[in-house]
């Protein structure tokens, strides 16, 4: 067996079990909180967000690998090759701007300086699903594209480039329309990892300015327990870092691909591999920080 195809088959779906039940934990453990709860965290409602999205991201990867694995050619047909190809690309978006979104608010909560911001920082739950439905409606505008020029691969068209996993492929289109919808994911991205990294340099700044204060203590045990809003913020910076390892990872490969001719297994595995990682990682990195947050609570 090739080993890519060995990877497909077995590395992959190891990764995608534990993704989907650590996003469902995720999930379910915020919606418990925010249902249950006396007080409803605009932060809950946003890492409910988030999983939901890795799961998008995670189960439209498992139905990629079922059709290229197996090759079926009927598994979807047009309607359902417009359907995956289209939530995939917009749960993306949605991840994107969804972490994005987690890291202003935590950079806000943990700076008071930050007046303008805090303007805009959602008090209530009520108030983030405004943002929701604003990520909702400008990734659908984004992708729109893929509804009219994805297609199923049939014995007539089996020999197209530019497949999507060996089963949908991209109609030609005019110029003008690819540059246009490239051009809006550029600028999406550009954005939202603009104010992320801005955010995240923010909170590190934060974090050592916190350090320095509580040092002079000289107590490890202060600066161990530390509060939530640090516990969160580093949690934060975490996810903020894993994000923007593979997002530009995928990028570069995917650059790399896009202008070889011919396609190499290798690094359609690696690419494949970091597209899938953030949501994997993602709430493997907030259940360990819950973890350790619990630890210390019953240590003080």
């Amino acid at each position: 067996m090739h080993w890519s195809h060995l990877t497909q088959t077995v590395i992959f779906p190891s990764l995608i079990g534990p993704g989907i039940m650590g996003n469902i934990l995720i999930f379910e453990r915020h919606v418990h909180i925010f249902v249950m709860g006396t007080e409803k965290k605009p932060i809950d409602l946003i890492l409910i967000h988030l999983a939901f999205s890795n799961i998008t991201i995670i189960c439209n990867m498992e139905i990629k690998d079922i059709a290229t694995v197996f090759y079926f050619r009927n598994f979807l047909g047009d309607a359902g090759c417009k359907v995956v190809v289209f939530l995939g690309r917009m749960a993306r978006g949605l991840s994107i701007c969804t972490t994005c979104l987690l890291s202003m608010v935590q950079a806000v909560t943990i700076n008071p300086r930050m007046t303008l911001w805090r303007k805009l920082k959602p008090q209530t739950a009520g108030q983030v699903l405004p943002y929701l439905l604003l990520f909702w409606m400008l990734n659908s505008l984004i992708s729109s594209n893929l509804l009219f020029f994805i297609m199923a691969v049939s014995p007539v068209n089996r020999s197209v480039v530019g497949t999507y996993a060996g089963y949908c492929y991209m109609a030609p289109s005019r110029l003008l329309m690819r540059w246009l919808f490239i051009s809006l994911m550029a600028l999406r991205d550009a954005i939202f990892q603009s104010l992320m990294g801005w955010s995240s340099v923010s909170m590190a700044l934060h974090l050592y300015k916190h350090h320095k204060r509580v040092s002079y203590l000289h107590s490890t045990q202060i600066v161990k327990n530390s509060s939530p809003e640090i516990r969160a913020t580093q949690s934060t910076l975490i996810l903020m870092a894993c994000f923007l390892f593979f997002y530009w990872g995928d990028f570069i490969f995917s650059f790399y691909i896009g202008s070889r001719v011919t396609r190499e297994s290798i690094v359609s595995v690696i690419k494949t591999f970091l597209d899938l990682s953030y949501a994997v990682v993602s709430p493997f990195v907030l259940i360990s920080r819950d973890v350790h947050a619990a630890k210390n609570r019953r240590v003080q």
